[in-house]
């Protein structure tokens, strides 16, 4: 089973992704805590491209590709943005406390997504930034 979709880099389009990723998953027949959760680590991909990479530039596109197949989902979400958005290695994992001590916000999301997805990873394909999502799913 697969799907896909194209949106322009507005923050205006992360309801439309929200629903896709979660319509997808229901019509898979996957708990509501999976559907809640890959949603949630999409989102945060997603809106890292739209704001960081592309700053919001609408004129911009990504390519998000859903593959349900052999107890494995995987989500490629391709920028076509003229930069290529390379995070750099493995996130770490915030000290939460320090966070809250110094009222910070920001800076969790993709330590949240690593959390959730069983695989992240970030590479170049025909000058696009592409991220990999992959999550491993029970019987």
């Amino acid at each position: 089973m697969q799907d896909q979709i194209r949106i322009s880099c507005s923050r205006q389009n992360l309801q439309q992704v929200r629903d896709f990723v979660r319509s997808f998953l229901l019509a898979a027949h996957r708990s509501e805590l999976l559907v809640n959760q890959v949603v949630l680590a999409v989102d945060e991909v997603v809106a890292n491209f739209i704001i960081h990479a592309n700053g919001e530039d609408a004129n911009q596109f990504l390519d998000l590709l859903l593959v349900l197949a052999d107890h494995h989902l995987d989500i490629e979400i391709e920028d076509h943005g003229s930069t290529i958005f390379l995070p750099l290695g493995k996130v770490a994992n915030p000290d939460l406390r320090a966070y809250i001590q110094q009222g910070r916000k920001g800076g969790m999301g993709m330590a949240l997504v690593s959390r959730i997805m069983d695989q992240v990873e970030f590479f170049e394909r025909n000058s696009h930034t592409v991220c990999h999502l992959r999550k491993t799913l029970a019987s």
